[in-house]
């Protein structure tokens, strides 16, 4: 399946109004864990992140 801009813009609306309903914290997390996702990308095998996702939970809940 092909992207096209609108595509892509329209998710990211939807993603984004999603984002909103939720507290600053959920916000901040889902953020996170976003942000690590992209830098394991490159990896073909990403290692530890589920301990570091779990590690980003367990930091907002303290």
């Amino acid at each position: 399946m092909k992207w096209n801009n609108n595509d892509q813009t329209s998710e990211l609306n939807d993603l984004q109004a999603i984002l909103n309903e939720y507290s600053p914290e959920v916000q901040n997390l889902v953020t996170q864990v976003l942000q690590l996702e992209k830098k394991k990308l490159y990896q073909k095998n990403p290692r530890y992140i589920n301990e570091e996702i779990l590690n980003l939970i367990k930091d907002v809940v303290q």
